[in-house]
């Protein structure tokens, strides 16, 4: 069997007695600063020959949820993991989660958000998708990290997965503001009360920026960032929330021209939600960045 080390935050080399891969092919491929990438932003196989049992950096994020209907709040950023992945010669089927649909607010008819899909390697612990928000009166789903609450109430954000993200932010009854998706960094923010009646700000996600300068990928630097919650059932200065650092998403508030982001694609971001439905002015939510897969190995 593999074996798995999980390790939260900043890379660190391994220390010696780290060999190299002989050869690997698979994803997209760069070469900087003595280590070997491979970039995978949709399923594959990453085959690996070897001389024995020989150790890979993994870093494993999830697509991020997608934002709900009417008041609803930010999607849940992708689980995020960075491991250590022994392999052997051999095929190693690489699965990369897409992100989870933002509903359309058609009048009447909405479709339904979903949470973002799962991202894995052969033998490596799963990586959750993000949970996509709660809408008025609803709490946010579950995930690799959590939705944000709906609005017209203290309505709670979804759980995150230990290890790989953070909670969602709680909804309001202030002008139904709703929560912010958690990010794999932070959890989301809660909605304004009283007289600051804004959606929650997504959760930041977290900085592995050799991965991301090497692969050109990420949001400066950063993975996994929660959507920014819908703010505001009237204009004045209400406002919606904006998206974790990471690829989440922008929320938007009713009866004003901005509208909701989606998760930046290849980043596990969460969408952002919609501040109402109207009749007048019906705004899409947005749907969760797809995942991401990262190999790198010295070379």
């Amino acid at each position: 069997m593999p074996i798995i080390t999980t390790i939260r935050g900043n890379l660190r080399p391994f220390g010696k007695g780290f060999r190299s891969i002989v050869n690997s092919t698979g994803g997209v491929i760069t070469t900087v600063g003595g280590y070997r990438y491979h970039a995978f932003k949709s399923t594959g196989t990453s085959t690996f020959s070897s001389t024995g049992s020989e150790s890979v950096e993994c870093l494993i994020i999830a697509g991020g949820g997608g934002g709900n209907y009417d008041v609803s709040g930010g999607g849940g950023a992708g689980g995020l993991i960075y491991q250590q992945l022994s392999v052997t010669s051999g095929n190693y089927t690489v699965t990369v989660g897409a992100g989870g649909n933002g509903t359309n607010n058609v009048a009447g008819s909405p479709s339904a958000a979903s949470d973002g899909g799962n991202s894995s390697i052969t033998g490596s612990t799963v990586a959750i998708g993000g949970g996509r928000s709660g809408m008025i009166g609803n709490v946010g789903f579950p995930g690799g990290s959590g939705g944000g609450g709906g609005g017209a109430g203290n309505y709670a954000g979804g759980s995150g997965t230990s290890g790989q993200g953070n909670n969602g932010g709680s909804g309001s009854t202030a002008n139904y503001s709703a929560g912010g998706g958690g990010g794999a960094g932070a959890v989301g923010g809660n909605a304004g009360l009283g007289g600051n009646p804004i959606g929650g700000n997504g959760g930041n996600g977290l900085p592995y920026t050799e991965f991301a300068t090497a692969t050109s990928t990420g949001d400066s630097g950063y993975y996994a960032g929660g959507g920014g919650g819908g703010g505001g059932d009237d204009g004045g200065t209400y406002g919606a929330g904006s998206g974790g650092l990471g690829g989440g998403g922008r929320g938007h508030k009713r009866n004003n021209s901005i509208m909701a982001t989606s998760g930046a694609p290849n980043t596990g971001g969460g969408g952002g939600g919609v501040g109402g439905w109207s009749a007048t002015g019906i705004s899409p939510a947005g749907a969760g960045g797809s995942g991401l897969v990262i190999i790198r190995y010295p070379i």
